[in-house]
């Protein structure tokens, strides 16, 4: 089968290691163009990257016919906008989370995709490693679930990182509270009811921290603790409470990094889950998915829920759900 030539939005700082890392492990994939708003930037990062075409803004990269694909690692703001472009292009597309700004603007991209009968990924790279799929083996042998907590608390004290930017979608729930979200939803297969939500601002409606606490229709609870920014070190996990035991995954995100401790009837198991990086297992299920139709776990009908709970966390803290950039 003929490489999925991928061309990249942007020039951003995540690119290197979810995408050009994999890649160059990878026979089924090429990445072959990029366009960034500063031409100068796009040509430093291309040779840099041994990328090897430029193009003059996003919607030249997006008419090239030797791109099958598009990846779009731009600000939250712009993730709707450059996907749905991509789309009437006629490309695939691997957005980087958050899927879009508000959960309105995620089901249009949602019908766009439909329409076109495109693949459209959301990067929740940890989704696609063995670490998670031996989490949900774990929650198998602790059910029922009764509880789930999810926390993610970063470092980030650069206020002008986009991130802070309220008109670029902005905001910690948006950026680590997603993750934690879409966690507590996979983990426990149903969607949450928001019950209250509080947080911490950096801004004018920007939230540098959040917490919040969900309940599902059957009597089961769960919560979040989210961070861009806490006088605190950097963790992340996620604790699940079953009838039968509990499981809590240390650092779920980076598999490289994470163990997993289980107990069962009185005793306790801690393992680890080796593999190659998240974001490789991540390009191999997109690349099975453009070329031979292999469901995705991250698609757009997983993505709008994920953004409707987001929405509804941002009304429960008074801050209003996010909105496209103009």
């Amino acid at each position: 089968m003929a490489p999925v030539r991928i061309g990249v939005l942007g020039a951003a700082r995540i690119t290197p290691k979810a995408l050009i890392a994999p890649a160059r492990e990878r026979t089924d994939v090429e990445i072959v163009a990029i366009a960034a708003r500063d031409r100068s930037r796009a040509v430093e990062f291309a040779g840099r990257h041994g990328i090897p075409r430029v193009h003059t803004d996003y919607a030249a990269l997006l008419f090239d016919d030797e791109i099958d694909a598009v990846y779009n690692p731009l600000p939250n703001g712009l993730h709707g906008q450059w996907t749905l472009a991509a789309l009437e292009a006629g490309k695939h597309v691997l957005c980087e989370k958050p899927f879009t700004a508000n959960a309105a603007e995620a089901l249009a991209v949602a019908d766009a995709a439909v329409r076109a009968g495109k693949v459209v990924m959301e990067a929740f790279h940890y989704r696609y490693h063995p670490l998670f799929a031996r989490v949900l083996e774990l929650v198998g042998m602790v059910s029922p679930i009764r509880d789930v907590s999810a926390r993610m608390i970063a470092v980030l004290p650069n206020r002008s990182d986009v991130r802070y930017q309220l008109d670029l979608a902005g905001g910690a729930a948006m950026d680590v509270g997603c993750y934690a979200i879409h966690q507590i939803r996979t983990v426990i297969a149903a969607e949450p009811e928001v019950a209250s939500a509080q947080a911490k601002l950096a801004g004018p409606r920007i939230d540098r921290a959040m917490t919040a606490d969900f309940r599902f229709g059957d009597g089961r609870t769960a919560s979040m603790e989210i961070a861009l920014l806490e006088a605190r070190l950097p963790i992340a996990d996620l604790r699940i409470t079953g009838n039968a035991g509990r499981v809590a995954v240390h650092f779920p995100t980076r598999p490289e990094l994470a163990w997993v401790t289980t107990c069962v009837g009185g005793r306790t198991h801690r393992e680890r889950v080796t593999g190659k990086p998240s974001f490789w297992y991540q390009l191999q299920a997109f690349c099975a998915a453009v070329q031979s139709g292999a469901p995705v776990l991250t698609g757009p009908v997983d993505a709008v829920a994920t953004m409707r709970v987001i929405d509804a966390v941002y009304e429960a803290a008074g801050l209003g759900p996010r909105q496209p950039s103009r």
